[in-house]
């Protein structure tokens, strides 16, 4: 049987603090029962891509409990950082805590990619940045951000590139030319992005945009139930 694509982003796990998500409105009520039973529809062979904000930890040991939750959900994972990722500090330390406590299931895209077949998963976090508003610090994490993505979609070659990020390349008035020049260069197919919520939802832009497809794929967004994607190893 092939492998299926599928995506969500926030999962904003917090089973180990006292961080309930329903203060950000009712359909935030007890998300992680309904985090699993989205995740029902995936198969032991599948591949989930979640765009950052995973866990409310502030340290590493904070998530342990988070990440065994998404370890024990169907199929295999990978994983993007989030602006809420307090707990990241780097990727090295990430994979050897998921050694340490028997999290098998789940990779970590950052600075690189992996196979799916004819395609490639690239990704990085993003930022938000607007130049006539932003300040310094802002500017070199975007710039960061952007080397970040750029280094993923090299890593891909030839390959046909699907990209996965946390915050939106455009959002209302909004927009990061860097990345939408890099999605363009490298003729990426997808481009799905998590970090907006609530009523901001009504203005994120999903549609077709010089030849790549955007998808805001935040948890609350599609109901706490991974989308399939129409592509398939």
């Amino acid at each position: 049987m092939a492998m299926a694509l599928y995506t969500i982003g926030d999962t904003h796990l917090s089973l180990s603090r006292d961080k309930p998500m329903d203060i950000f409105g009712e359909k935030w009520k007890d998300h992680a029962e309904k985090l699993k039973s989205g995740f029902s529809a995936v198969g032991q062979d599948d591949l989930t891509v979640i765009c950052g904000d995973l866990s409310w930890g502030m340290g590493i040991e904070e998530t342990k409990e988070d990440f065994l939750f998404i370890d024990a959900l169907p199929g295999r994972k990978i994983i993007l950082k989030g602006n809420h990722d307090y707990w990241w500090s780097t990727a090295t330390k990430t994979r050897k805590f998921f050694e340490q406590n028997g999290i098998s299931t789940i990779d970590i895209l950052y600075n690189n990619c992996f196979d799916y077949g004819d395609y490639a998963i690239c990704g990085t976090r993003g930022w938000f940045y607007e130049e006539e508003k932003g300040n310094e610090h802002d500017a070199k994490i975007m710039h960061r951000e952007i080397m970040r993505l750029e280094t993923s979609l090299n890593a891909a070659g030839d390959r046909k590139k699907l990209v996965f990020l946390h915050y939106p390349p455009v959002f209302q008035s909004y927009r990061c030319e860097e990345i939408l020049q890099l999605l363009k260069k490298h003729e990426v197919r997808l481009c799905c992005y998590g970090h907006i919520h609530g009523k901001g939802c009504n203005f994120a832009f999903n549609g077709w945009m010089d030849g790549t497809e955007f998808r805001l794929v935040s948890a609350d967004f599609v109901d706490f139930t991974p989308v399939r994607l129409p592509y398939q190893a």
